[in-house]
């Protein structure tokens, strides 16, 4: 259950709240980022997802809400790596194509297989932009891009409901050229967003910046399966920094309007162009997912 690029709460109340050690606290930030900006009396789904990845990049209170989850649904942590191998083939799919350009909105906390990874084993000279707004996230990001060159690669802090904050990012201005084809990812972020957010507004205008040839890549959980089961998992994120909301195979296909769906379509992640045999099991895998193409 992942986090990309969350909205950040409304309450400035949560902000400047650290509870766990100083010293705990600075293990997990990078030179250049304050303790204080990290409120660790409510759970984050980047860290929460962290934990189900098996990283060390969270807090107590993250870990309380993620087996929350996982006693009601011991398959998430198989849900999130499924998530993690859907990004990276996703990524190698584009570059491929030819994708150069890479606009990853909410990249959740950087770990091996991140975007610009994947992309760069197959084109040296991809650019690419990773977006959130958690500290933590940026932190670990902008360490991770530490030498990376400025003009193939940035962070910024920035909010999915506000898709011209992003668009509009004179770093994003400066590494991406929006007359040549890109991919914005958007994975296992829209499940974050509340009906009140107007996530396909939200979505319509980042397709409208897309050009011809650009691509959009999509993961979001679903309760099409076993809803009351699906929806009884999510509870644990409701005292988190955004809660999950769930969504049918067909919400979440009109994300692509307007867009040609790349074979399969719109599938559960492990019969996205898997790279071997579909695992055992892999109906578990609540998401959907999918890459759509702007004519």
């Amino acid at each position: 259950m992942p986090d990309k690029g969350l909205p950040a709460r409304d309450e400035p109340a949560l902000y400047g709240l650290v509870d766990e050690p100083d010293s705990v606290a600075g293990e997990l930030l990078v030179s250049g980022w304050e303790a204080g900006r990290i409120d660790t009396r409510v759970a984050h789904p980047a860290r929460m997802y962290d934990y189900y990845l098996g990283g060390k990049d969270n807090y107590q209170v993250d870990r309380d809400a993620a087996e929350e989850v996982l006693a009601v649904l011991p398959e998430g942590r198989d849900m999130a790596l499924a998530n993690r191998a859907f990004l990276g083939r996703a990524v190698r799919f584009l570059a491929a194509r030819g994708i150069r350009q890479f606009l990853d909105i909410g990249t959740g906390i950087p770990g091996p297989g991140n975007t610009g990874e994947v992309a760069r084993r197959v084109a040296p000279d991809a650019r690419v932009i990773y977006v959130d707004n958690d500290p933590i996230v940026l932190s670990h990001t902008q360490s991770l891009l530490a030498h990376h060159d400025p003009g193939h690669t940035a962070v910024i802090e920035a909010d999915l409901r506000d898709p011209d904050s992003i668009l509009m990012h004179p770093d994003v201005v400066r590494v991406l050229d929006f007359t040549q084809p890109i991919a914005v990812l958007l994975v296992a972020v829209l499940h974050f967003l509340r009906p009140m957010d107007e996530p396909v507004e939200v979505v319509a205008r980042l397709k409208q910046a897309l050009p011809s040839g650009g691509y959009l890549v999509i993961s979001h959980g679903t309760s099409d399966f076993e809803p009351e089961r699906a929806f009884a998992a999510v509870k644990g994120y409701s005292h988190a920094s955004a809660p999950f909301v769930l969504r049918s195979h067909q919400q979440i296909g009109e994300f692509f309007d307007g867009l040609d769906l790349v074979e399969p379509g719109l599938v559960q992640l492990p019969w996205w162009r898997p790279d071997g045999a579909v695992p055992e099991d892999s109906d578990r895998i609540w998401i959907y997912g999918g890459i759509g193409v702007k004519p």
